[in-house]
């Protein structure tokens, strides 16, 4: 716990605090910082009060990077011993907001379509209330999904069906496109928390499974 410097100078005496400021390099800042301060509440201030604060938060700073410094050296010694004697280094607090990530947006991409890869990255953009790259990746899905059923339609009619597997080309390139374009200049390094997906692959679930009783039952051609 942090000292009471307020609480301990309101105890002293105005010659003690006057000792506290003439010898203020033998002292924590933040006792003379509290002296200068119960010197100014008790109506005898220091005169040059202002000139000492300024130079005694200078240092105040100055030293709380130096502690910082300290602490970080022994968590990093501390870090070493633990793994030079074989044990599991302390597990790291994640931090950030929760995201979908790269790998679950793969994973919906090839189960389902790059249409719910690209709803799981256009969510994370607006948890990042970044809405305008939002609407753009709906707008990409929106397009190529268009691009995609028209080229295979070309195809099919110059073609036949010897070439659907075409479709699969087109979901991988979207999936590249999300991994290596999208997901680096819209969200890049940010450390984030991974999201649960088991919602939206119970989402997912029921809307494949609505499309293929539909399919079945009104012989719907594939989108």
């Amino acid at each position: 716990m942090a000292e009471d410097f307020a609480a301990k100078m309101s105890r002293k005496t105005v010659a003690e605090l006057r000792d506290y400021v003439d010898n203020r390099y033998q002292y924590r800042e933040e006792a003379v910082l509290a002296a200068l301060a119960e010197l100014e509440r008790r109506g005898t201030p220091e005169p040059a009060a202002a000139t000492i604060t300024q130079e005694l938060q200078i240092s105040q700073q100055e030293t709380s990077q130096r502690e910082q410094a300290a602490r970080d050296r022994e968590a990093e010694q501390e870090l070493a011993r633990r793994r030079a004697r074989g044990q599991e280094a302390p597990e790291v607090e994640e931090t950030g907001p929760a995201l979908y990530s790269p790998g679950t947006i793969t994973v919906f991409s090839v189960l389902f379509s790059m249409v719910a890869g690209g709803i799981l990255l256009a969510l994370n953009l607006r948890t990042l209330r970044r809405y305008g790259p939002s609407w753009l990746v709906i707008g990409f899905v929106i397009a190529y999904l268009a691009l995609t059923h028209y080229s295979m339609q070309w195809v099919q009619q110059q073609y036949g069906n010897q070439y659907f597997w075409l479709g699969s080309v087109f979901n991988i390139v979207a999936i590249v496109l999300y991994n290596v374009v999208f997901w680096p200049r819209y969200i890049g390094l940010k450390p984030y928390r991974s999201r649960p997906w088991g919602g939206a692959l119970l989402i997912c679930g029921l809307i494949s499974l609505l499309y293929a009783i539909l399919y079945v039952r009104f012989g719907l051609g594939a989108v």
